[in-house]
């Protein structure tokens, strides 16, 4: 089924993990794709994932941009409308959860964080709204977190807060941009076994505790989170907005208890 034929949609770190498979999802339902990346580590990656576009018969580019500067972001969107058309999808994806506990935590890293995983849904939506209103259609979705809900670690509260902040975000900019037809949702994730990830689940234990404490007993994978996006991003969810979208086995509803509870 071919959702989203002949869309053009833009991804935010689409080099790799969850963005890499957003990409291909997108392409797999018929879209174009201008594929984010930023440091020049992630081009050779960028460029895999636009042969892989490419292999499915869609069109695709790679963009080099720091999506937390205005300058580069008007930039990166001049070139995605010249080579490919206009934004109708926009996929802010981009994030960084930089491990340091509440008072170890640097102004650096923290304005860091929140530059990379609040600024640059301001900066790309903004930007991509300004043309989806003229054309009185388009589809903007945020990659948040389990953390935009629940505290989920003790050692990332500057992350956690900004993935607080872009959920409300999304919510701001659904009933401003609604009327004109642009809906403006977000998928919450919860832990994804991608390299992002690699280090954290590599610890001793980790990756058991991790499927244990979820309700479905396993961890999600990143084609999940493509398929709740090129939901969002279909006209099957017009009447969707404002939503965030957990696809996270049910881990943000379950309360922590001893397991002896759930058996008796």
């Amino acid at each position: 089924m071919m959702r989203l034929l002949h869309k053009i949609a833009l991804v935010t770190g689409g080099s790799r993990g969850i963005g890499k498979a957003i990409v291909i999802r997108l392409a797999e339902e018929g879209a174009d794709v201008a594929i984010n990346y930023y440091t020049d580590a992630s081009k050779s990656e960028a460029e895999e994932v636009k042969r892989k576009v490419e292999e499915i018969g869609r069109r695709a580019i790679i963009v080099k941009a720091d999506i937390g500067k205005y300058d580069d972001v008007q930039h990166m969107f001049q070139e995605i409308e010249n080579k490919l058309g206009q934004v109708e999808i926009l996929v802010n994806n981009a994030g960084i959860a930089p491990f340091e506990s509440f008072l170890k935590v640097t102004e650096e890293t923290w304005d860091r964080t929140y530059q990379t995983n609040v600024k640059s849904i301001f900066l790309c939506s903004q930007r991509a709204a300004a043309s989806m209103m003229e054309q009185r259609y388009g589809k903007i979705v945020n990659v948040l977190s389990t953390a935009s809900l629940v505290v989920t670690s003790p050692v990332i509260p500057h992350y956690q807060s900004s993935k607080a902040a872009a959920h409300m975000l999304t919510k701001g900019m659904a009933i401003e941009l609604g009327p004109y037809n642009i809906n403006v949702n977000a998928v919450g994730p919860s832990t994804v076994d991608t390299d992002m990830c690699t280090e954290y689940l590599a610890a001793p234990g980790m990756r058991e505790k991790e499927t244990q404490a979820n309700p479905m007993k396993r961890l999600g994978t990143a084609r999940q989170i493509g398929d709740a996006v090129v939901f969002l991003a279909s006209d099957e969810a017009m009447q969707v907005n404002g939503h965030l979208l957990m696809v996270d086995g049910g881990l943000t509803v379950k309360a922590a208890q001893p397991d002896d509870h759930m058996e008796r």
